[in-house]
């Protein structure tokens, strides 16, 4: 195969600049184990009932939002509609992120993938008597 014609190869500028393929020592491969979300009906499954979990935080958020920004408007105030828009995004931002991560935790330990995990680190104790 000549220089430029293999895949890790990138043409730019004139020049082609072509990168070694990575080789997976045994041990890493070892670890490596297949995850449950390979599976298609798996992943399926999984995948919506996170996209169902985002749409209840969704609506959610919309009727927090809703109360704190009734709570707070009194009519009367010098505060600016800056101040409410504020309020909105940061109580919005807040509860949609804290969903997300916390719908991306509840997906990986409702599908297995977090038993997959090995520890290398983890040995017995050395005995101390």
């Amino acid at each position: 195969m000549d220089r430029g014609e293999s895949p890790n190869c990138v043409h730019a500028r004139g020049s082609v600049v072509c990168i070694a393929k990575p080789r997976q020592s045994a041990h890493v491969t070892a670890i490596m184990a297949k995850s449950p979300l390979d599976d298609p009906q798996q992943a399926l499954y999984a995948w919506a009932r996170y996209r169902r979990m985002m749409r209840f935080m969704m609506l959610l958020t919309a009727g927090v939002v809703g109360i704190a920004l009734a709570l707070l408007y009194d009519g009367e105030s010098p505060a600016s509609v800056h101040y409410y828009i504020a309020i909105a995004l940061g109580i919005g931002f807040t509860m949609l992120l804290a969903g997300a991560l916390m719908g991306l935790i509840f997906l990986s330990s409702g599908t297995g993938h977090d038993e997959n995990v090995t520890d290398l680190t983890e040995q017995d104790p050395p005995d101390r008597s």
